[in-house]
């Protein structure tokens, strides 16, 4: 199993319509995937038609019985979709509060590492849709991630937001001992306009081989395979959003396969060896 967090800190910039769209992408191409919504607004439960609402466990239950949840109790809180392949783990509101509740015990920052472990038969990917605030969320998060994708909307202020990210993530992977691969994905690209083009090439300049050489554009029916609570490749499989997309896990599947070959991703462990270094840029 692999497991890939979608993270930034700043919000707006692309991060759910990323999982959703590389997740029905790997469901497409016979990939068994679970997508965890860990953000508290719950919008990718919501884009699949989920109520959180509705009596049925979600994540936020998985956090409340603690470290020693097991796999049965995991399974419960997993909704399929109506998409072959293609199954969510919900979240709600009340992930507001864990930081409040949970911050403070010992082993909160690992659970979703738990998780992981537990459900390592039954899926190939997992895609984690992270909450733009350091907390006890985004920190479960990366702790259970083998590569983080960061979206980055090519615009200034969201390149203000990604040195933050970038700085909390080497603050998470010295205090953990993790060493993820990143891969930063320009987003909402329009290349009409000089903002966009100067955002993207400040990206390159200072972030190198991290950042993908492609960018996503903007794209309205992004907006419209929302509304149909469908991902983008099954809803407009010809659009310049899909094909982007498509691109993208082409590469990122690339990276994992030479890191597989070699032998980096242990049973349970987020320590690859430095043979992984090599292929933590955007490039293949």
């Amino acid at each position: 199993m692999i497991v890939w967090a979608i993270a930034n800190q700043k919000g707006g910039v692309g991060k759910t319509t990323t999982t959703v769209s590389l997740g029905g992408m790997l469901a497409e191409r016979g990939k068994r995937v679970l997508l965890i919504d860990t953000d508290p607004h719950a919008s990718l439960t919501y884009y699949f038609n989920i109520d959180d609402e509705d009596g049925g466990a979600t994540l936020y239950d998985l956090f409340m019985l603690g470290k020693d949840v097991s796999k049965e109790q995991v399974a419960e809180a997993i909704r399929p979709t109506r998409f072959d392949n293609l199954a969510v783990m919900p979240a709600t509101m009340a992930l507001a509060t864990l930081d409040r509740k949970l911050g403070p015990q010992s082993g909160m920052g690992l659970l979703l590492r738990r998780v992981r472990k537990l459900l390592a038969d039954e899926y190939d990917y997992i895609l984690i849709d992270v909450p733009p605030v350091l907390g006890v969320l985004m920190i479960n998060a990366l702790a259970a991630a083998h590569r983080v994708i960061v979206p980055v909307q090519t615009e200034f202020l969201a390149l203000k937001g990604l040195d933050r990210m970038m700085s909390t993530l080497k603050m998470v992977q010295s205090s953990k001992g993790l060493n993820h691969a990143v891969t930063i994905v320009p987003t909402m690209y329009d290349k009409r306009t000089r903002a966009s083009l100067d955002a993207y090439q400040q990206l390159r300049k200072t972030h190198g081989r991290l950042v993908w050489n492609g960018m996503i554009p903007t794209d309205t029916k992004f907006r419209d395979a929302s509304t149909a609570q469908t991902p983008i490749s099954l809803y407009a499989k010809g659009c310049r959003g899909a094909f982007a997309y498509n691109g993208l896990l082409t590469n990122l599947l690339a990276q994992d396969a030479q890191v597989l070959v070699e032998n980096t991703y242990g049973a349970d462990t987020n320590t690859p060896t430095t043979r992984f270094d090599a292929v933590r840029g955007g490039q293949s």
